[in-house]
């Protein structure tokens, strides 16, 4: 598809927000100037966080002070996903245990369900036994009790579900834990999973295609993160791109197994409006794209020529049909992990 944009080829966009527009409170590079651009040209652009902390509304806000043109209408949160799922198991009025930030009760309270607090199962009996399920999401102020009393409700019979399963969160000093590993804590607690609202699992990317009336195979999902983000839109048959923002880089992206695997790949979401330039591969042994080479001898890879992301996209596509044929193993061999590095644009 060289010389077309990838614009020219979605009816609309399901974009994540850590790492791809912001990290903390500050906007990523060339995001809002890209995202205001797909608006213009009449796509609509939907908001898809795994983080469940921060209701739609505060999201928006958050976003359009960054000076991106959107609304409440255009957020969905792993939160409201998880609630959706719970309204449709529990009676209207079901109470549910919300564990995490403001957006996880809101979202509960949207649904018709009724939230409780784990101080107020702690108080009070009588809640206590009222408890039919927990929603667990993220939130800064997360403490040890809550885990407990999570774990409590769950080891009681309560239903349990996971906004998300993210091990990590990319923030403005780095990468801290995200909710993933406060659920892994209560796993190990009560010997059972929870089911799970957002991506990888398709109930996210579903409901954002819903709200716009979109079919999920005309929609491009755009994110940072293998396990999540690109995993979630093959699993809902949507097409996406990966952009080097975020956590994943060169190496993962090429010991990625086929489900986590994106269709494209951009350096940042000025890829949205650009012609996209494809790699193409010769063999198991050459790939190019644009004017970057890519070759494997032996167990090394050489990279030379063109752009920053086309020596990632010609690299990788190279990698993906190496190793598909059984050419090389993962984990990569030393010399190429150590060319996919050095040509890490990040």
């Amino acid at each position: 598809m060289s010389g077309s944009s990838l614009l020219d080829t979605c009816a609309g966009l399901v974009v994540d927000l850590d790492g791809v527009v912001y990290r903390g409170a500050g906007p990523v590079q060339h995001a809002v100037d890209a995202l205001n651009l797909a608006a213009e040209r009449g796509l609509p652009v939907m908001y898809a966080t795994n983080n469940a902390s921060r209701p739609a509304a505060e999201v928006a806000s958050h976003l359009t002070e960054l000076g991106v043109r959107t609304d409440a209408e255009h957020v969905v949160t792993s939160a409201q996903a998880g609630a959706v799922l719970l309204a449709e198991q529990l009676a209207p009025g079901g109470v549910v245990l919300a564990v995490g930030g403001p957006g996880v009760a809101l979202a509960l309270r949207e649904v018709g369900l009724s939230p409780v607090t784990p101080q107020q199962r702690i108080d009070d009996p009588a809640v206590a036994e009222q408890v039919e399920a927990v929603l667990q999401g993220y939130g800064t102020e997360l403490t040890w009790t809550d885990l407990k009393e999570t774990a409590y409700a769950v080891n009681a019979g309560a239903a349990w579900m996971a906004t998300n399963v993210d091990l990590t969160i990319p923030t403005d000093r780095g990468i801290a834990p995200g909710n993933g590993s406060a659920v892994a804590a209560v796993r190990n607690a009560v010997g059972e999973e929870p089911q799970v609202a957002g991506k990888p699992y398709p109930p996210l990317y579903t409901r954002c295609a819903d709200r716009v009336g979109g079919d999920v195979t005309t929609m491009l999902a755009v994110g940072d993160r293998l396990d999540t983000d690109i995993e979630g839109a093959n699993r809902t048959g949507m097409p996406s791109l990966h952009v080097l923002t975020g956590v994943d880089g060169p190496v993962a992206l090429a010991e990625a197994d086929r489900l986590l695997r994106p269709t494209y790949l951009g350096l940042d979401l000025r890829a949205l409006q650009e012609p996209y330039v494809a790699p193409s591969v010769d063999g198991t042994e050459s790939a190019t794209c644009g004017e970057a080479t890519a070759r494997l001898d032996g167990d090394t890879l050489e990279v030379s020529g063109g752009s920053p992301i086309e020596q990632v996209r010609a690299a990788v596509t190279l990698v993906w049909v190496a190793t598909d044929a059984q050419r090389l193993e993962v984990p990569l061999p030393d010399g190429v992990r150590a060319t996919l590095q050095r040509i890490d644009p990040r």
